[in-house]
């Protein structure tokens, strides 16, 4: 009996691992009944939810097997939007869909035990970009770890939801000229797509009873807790929900919201894809590289991709949608003949539409590695290994908070400092994050080759005013992770001790790590050089949009995943409409 994703996990909910395993073709009917039995669950429900899971398998090997010519929306890239886009047009429409996917399935322990998330980067859930060395950090190359699975990041991040500061949606709808980018209609999405488990009603900002479930962390860390204990004594308030009534002032501090139901993540497959998978519009391939989309007479009139072997050409009837995220999306943007012209011809690529702004305006939250304290007794890790954070303005006079210290249940420290300093293992971290940086990267091609991974200049810390955050965000850290409230989680603190001046910001330069959350390379807009509209149509092309962080004006403040559902769910009701 071949158990090998059942036997690897002891959460709660063993039926739920055991549907999946059937589902990756781990189990056969016989031995998922016999499991269900063991574990004690019902044989009735047993069988209900097998009956689901064998009609998910069976359609979509049917489905894969039986490729039509032309489907009528094909989307490119599983990740948060591109899932919730998929899954939502096959729930609400007839319309056929083809979701294409580069990555493998995310039926694997790495993707749905939170506490080892960080285990994936690097593997082949990941597709290990790495930007160029870079002044900016003393000559390092930042590694630009993005999800390559199905799910894409949702699949391999922390699971930490956060959805943003009201400012961040203003901005939106102010840069594109449309209300329906703005807080409130972005409201509006949460409370229908949330399944929000926290305690404290809030009606006008949460909702229950949606595809996406949210939790605040469940059983949190001790030491965890004491942090938002010893921020409120610093005077930062304390909130019940990190993304309700907190996201639209100043900033505050508060247990984080998680994707994690029964010890289990929850990401965007499971929230909008898997529930439908068994209906006959929905057409899921995984391993599906995208060569480029095939545009024509200027309208994308389908994709060409290579899946098992072959090379494929598929039409969309409709529209072709680019979900393939911040570093992904503009290069196939790019090797499609969307671009500067000059690149472009240099690279023998045909030009389409010259579009000088695809790549550009690339930005990234920095986090830092390398505030470290050591426990008095080790604890055990809980959830994904961060469970509380703050955010805080780095100067009074900003508009919004921009630092979003992160309590990390681990020594986490970048690579230079963790060779240079190497923390005891029985370590806590407070890790400060950039979530409103000013310093801009671009996205370049290689080469004509989608296999060449693309150039990526993130140039993070470019901007002086970022390392001067994270300087404050360091202090910062220091006062509260030395704090009385503190004192006994701290056996003594790591590192940085107390530096100044240069030295720390040499510290910060040194210390910087990233969120992995690359976003806006092909911005919305109302001006002529955006990239998309507010409809998050390519400018200049017929029937191909984008819906990813990539279209974001400027990164919210916060992990983007919770955005991007946004921006998914955005242009599914687009379609509907239009239908």
């Amino acid at each position: 009996m071949r158990l090998p994703i059942i036997a690897r996990h002891t959460g709660p909910d063993p039926l739920d691992h055991a549907r999946h395993a059937f589902i990756a073709g781990h189990l056969d009917r016989r031995q998922f009944l016999a499991l269900a039995v063991a574990f004690g669950f019902g044989v009735q429900n047993a069988r209900a939810d097998l009956d689901h899971a064998a009609r998910v398998r069976d359609n979509q090997r049917l489905r894969s097997r039986q490729l039509l010519p032309a489907y009528d929306y094909i989307v490119c890239g599983s990740g948060t939007a591109g899932s919730t886009l998929a899954g939502r047009l096959a729930e609400l429409t007839q319309a056929r869909v083809l979701l294409l996917e580069a990555g493998g399935s995310d039926q694997v322990p790495g993707v749905f035990t939170p506490g080892i998330w960080f285990a994936n980067l690097g593997t082949t859930l990941d597709w290990q970009d790495v930007a160029e060395p870079s002044p900016y950090l003393n000559g390092r190359a930042m590694p630009m770890d993005t999800g390559r699975v199905l799910g894409g990041g949702s699949s391999i991040n922390a699971c930490n939801y956060s959805r943003g500061h009201r400012n961040d949606f203003e901005f939106w709808a102010a840069a594109t000229g449309d209300d329906a980018w703005n807080y409130e209609s972005t409201l509006a999405v949460y409370r229908r797509m949330e399944n929000w488990q926290g305690t404290t009603p809030d009606p006008v900002r949460r909702g229950r009873g949606g595809p996406v479930w949210v939790q605040p962390a469940v059983r949190p860390n001790p030491c965890a807790t004491a942090m938002v204990d010893a921020a409120e004594a610093t005077g930062i308030p304390r909130f019940a929900d990190i993304n309700g009534e907190m996201m639209e002032g100043p900033g505050g501090t508060a247990l984080l919201d998680q994707i994690i139901e029964d010890g289990r993540r929850r990401n965007m497959p499971a929230s909008f894809l898997y529930p439908v998978m068994d209906r006959p519009n929905l057409t899921v391939l995984t391993g599906a590289l995208i060569d480029r989309v095939e545009i024509q007479h200027g309208r994308a009139v389908g994709v060409q991709f290579r899946w098992q072997g072959k090379v494929h050409r598929i039409g969309a009837r409709h529209e072709v949608v680019l979900s393939a995220g911040g570093l992904r999306t503009p290069q196939l943007m790019m090797l499609s003949g969307i671009g500067n012209e000059g690149d472009l011809r240099a690279l023998g690529i045909p030009v389409v539409r010259h579009a000088p702004e695809v790549g550009r305006n690339l930005q990234d939250h920095v986090l830092l590695g390398g505030c470290v304290w050591e426990y008095r007794e080790p604890l055990p890790l809980t959830n994904s290994g961060a469970d509380s954070a703050f955010f805080v303005k780095s100067r009074p006079e900003i508009d919004t908070p921009d630092l979003y210290p992160v309590h990390i249940q681990l020594p986490y420290v970048s690579p230079v400092i963790g060779k240079r300093y190497a923390p005891p293992e029985a370590c806590w971290s407070i890790a400060p994050g950039l979530v409103r940086p000013k310093s801009r990267g671009q996205v370049k091609l290689r080469s004509a080759n989608v296999q060449d991974r693309p150039i990526v200049e993130a140039n993070h810390l470019a901007e002086a005013d970022d390392v001067r955050a994270l300087v404050r965000g360091v202090e910062l850290s220091r006062e509260i992770g030395n704090s009385a409230a503190m004192k006994d989680f701290v056996k003594r603190e790591v590192l940085p001790g107390p530096l100044s001046g240069s030295a720390l910001e040499k510290f910060v330069r040194d210390a910087a790590t990233t969120f992995f959350h690359p976003s806006g390379t092909c911005r919305m807009g109302q001006d002529d050089a955006s990239v998309t509209d507010a409809q998050l149509r390519v400018r200049g092309v017929q029937g191909l949009r984008i819906a990813d962080s990539s279209v974001m004006p400027r990164i919210t403040t916060g992990a983007p995943m919770a955005p991007c559902m946004v921006i998914g769910e955005r242009l599914a009701q687009l379609f509907i409409k239009d239908a």
